[in-house]
């Protein structure tokens, strides 16, 4: 760890043709807008990582804007807002975007007036509601012709849901889905993600998702820079899993930065064909000004690079 005297450092991927690999780019603390996953980066399960809230707070102080990512549809925005308000970052509900609001958003701009069958929990199901999506409990039901089944993240996944599935795809309704991902990092490990109900309904339904709205697909990153305002060159794209958050960045054409808080273990970039523009041991590598905090100051846990930070 540096002292507070000392210059910042970090580590910055080596640059190359490959599409997927690091790219040149500015200095991690130059960027006007950071996009920051929330499970396994700002947080995992109910616990920040330590030097989240300094860190975010710090951008904040300095006229940096922040928007929140989240791949779980398990919850609604409100409710992550006030989970990041509860644990000392205030925010509002409009700087959380997750993937039922791009889901929302894409079928209520492709298919206004559809009707879905959620494979899913109720934070989807209101986020679609809100959005002119019909959403039908029971598509085996006389007359209940579904467009789209919805696959999410579901807790309360059951054979009775995927048989509904089944039906209705036998009958004409498409696949879509929020996000893919296959485990969801928590407090003390992991536990099945989306990937586990996709696979289910794939694998009876013999169709495959014709889209996944949620990381890794850069729809993301245009709702949030909408919200930001910025545009993509001026802001870096922060998270823990490469497949997912990185691939997203890279995708867009934007900065990335990998933290080592949560999926992805530093071994693991040497066999990837994915790699970000900075690697961080967390996010309190991130640049923030230094304050007075009621908890103390401002730590920057900055990975010694080379002389100038840099690999």
């Amino acid at each position: 760890m540096l002292s507070l005297n000392s210059r910042p450092m970090y580590s910055k991927a080596v640059s190359n043709s490959d599409p997927g690999r690091g790219r040149s780019c500015p200095s991690v603390e130059d960027f006007e807008g950071y996009i920051l996953d929330l499970d396994g980066t700002v947080y995992r399960g109910d616990k920040l990582i330590p030097g989240a809230r300094e860190a975010i707070m710090g951008l904040r102080a300095m006229g940096k804007r922040v928007v929140f990512l989240s791949n779980k549809p398990i919850q609604s925005r409100q409710e992550y807002a006030a989970k990041l308000t509860k644990l000392g970052i205030p925010t509002p509900a409009d700087d959380v975007i997750n993937s039922s609001l791009v889901m929302a958003r894409y079928l209520a701009d492709c298919a206004p007036g559809c009707r879905a069958y959620v494979i899913g929990e109720m934070a989807l199901v209101h986020e679609l509601r809100a959005a002119g999506v019909e959403v039908v409990e029971d598509p085996t039901t006389l007359g209940a012709h579904v467009d789209y089944v919805v696959i999410a993240f579901d807790r309360t996944f059951t054979y009775a849901k995927l048989n509904h599935a089944l039906q209705a795809v036998r009958y004409g309704a498409r696949l879509v889905a929020t996000n893919a991902d296959r485990t969801c990092p928590v407090e003390g490990g992991e536990i099945p993600d989306a990937a586990g109900m996709i696979g289910a309904i794939e694998g009876t339904t013999g169709l495959k998702v014709e889209l996944v709205v949620g990381k890794p697909n850069p729809m993301m990153l245009q709702t949030a820079l909408g919200r930001l305002g910025l545009g993509r060159d001026q802001c870096l794209v922060v998270g823990d899993r490469l497949e997912t958050d990185i691939l997203m960045g890279k995708k867009a054409q934007m900065a990335t930065a990998l933290v080592l808080t949560g999926v992805t273990r530093r071994e693991d970039l040497s066999r990837s064909a994915i790699q970000p523009d900075y690697v961080l041991d967390s996010i309190a590598a991130l640049p923030c000004r230094r304050r007075e905090w009621k908890e103390g100051f401002c730590s920057r846990g900055w990975e010694s690079g080379g002389a100038d930070g840099r690999l």
